[in-house]
């Protein structure tokens, strides 16, 4: 390798592990577009209810927290939810600048709807070309990565 090609190594696509990361994560999210879309919600919408079902009544730092989102990407995205009448947010009686999240009955209702997403999706060709056993290293890397210090 001469110098040049040496100097500029760094700077291929190929070299960077951001890229097929990223690459990867646009492939799975894009799986669950057409399955979504059918319910009117989009994938982000989608991980936040499975916090929501979850832990109904959580603050909206905590959802930020486990999604890895600030505030000003949930709270325009729990402003539609609500004017859906998915969620009910509600300030803390403790605390007025917390902002608590509820789930509604409709909420509760999409739930039902989003059941078979989870094996819609582990069906589809991009994740089935990993084994059981790969897609378990993967998840342990990848919240590895994500795992605050």
């Amino acid at each position: 390798m001469d110098n040049a090609t040496q100097k500029y190594a760094a700077l291929k696509l190929e070299n960077q592990l951001c890229f097929p990361l990223y690459a990867a994560a646009r492939e799975v999210t894009g799986l669950y577009t057409p399955i979504l879309s059918e319910l009117g919600i989009t994938y982000t919408q989608y991980i936040a209810f499975m916090v929501l079902w979850e832990k109904d009544g959580i603050t909206v730092g905590e959802l930020g927290k486990k999604l890895f989102l600030d505030t000003g990407t949930l709270t325009p995205m729990l402003k539609k939810l609500e004017a859906q009448g998915y969620i009910d947010r509600k300030r803390s009686e403790e605390d007025e600048r917390v902002v608590k999240i509820f789930v509604t009955k409709k909420g509760f209702e999409l739930r039902e709807k989003c059941l078979d997403i989870p094996a819609k999706v582990g069906k589809c060709a991009s994740l089935s070309k990993l084994s059981r056993e790969d897609a378990a290293t993967l998840y342990r890397i990848l919240y590895g990565i994500l795992k605050e210090d």
